[in-house]
């Protein structure tokens, strides 16, 4: 029998969000402890960020957070795309893009942008299905973006 996914908002606590980065470290290129304090990264999450998170059985399994903040450039900052390495695969990580993405643009923001390691060719894809574009390559890092309308209709 498949496991249920729960998706909330904002529910996670700090020690909820550090476990589970720190559960997902192996996963991130270059790992996210060589980056971050994870427990000082979990902080500004809760405190600054938007969070969607995906919950199974009580345990935080997907976590998307993004800084909506920015209205006078319109644009919103994905800092965080995280899932359990046993949960990818099953559309979870899509889902949680899709929740933020919407979100974004129910603020008003004209533009959701993030940064992946450039040789990330997994997290790289998931990004492009869900309507981002590279367009800053650089040798460690691509900057993405997704526009959900121009400039002129966000100023409007």
């Amino acid at each position: 029998m498949r496991a249920k996914v729960e998706y909330l908002s904002n529910k996670a606590s700090v020690e909820e969000i550090d476990e589970h980065l720190r559960k997902c470290d192996a996963d991130f290129v270059p790992l996210l402890s060589s980056r971050v304090k994870i427990n000082d990264y979990a902080k500004k999450i809760v405190s600054k960020a938007m969070r969607f998170e995906a919950w199974s059985n009580g345990v935080l399994i997907g976590l998307v957070a993004a800084y909506c903040n920015d209205q006078e450039k319109g644009i919103a900052y994905i800092t965080s795309v995280s899932l359990m390495k046993k949960w990818m695969g099953k559309g979870i990580a899509a889902h949680l893009m899709s929740q933020c993405i919407k979100h974004a643009h129910t603020l008003g923001m004209w533009q959701v942008c993030l940064e992946v390691a450039s040789d990330n060719m997994s997290a790289i894809r998931l990004y492009e299905k869900c309507g981002f574009i590279a367009e800053n390559v650089n040798a460690s890092f691509v900057t993405m973006n997704l526009y959900l309308k121009s400039g002129e209709e966000y100023e409007q």
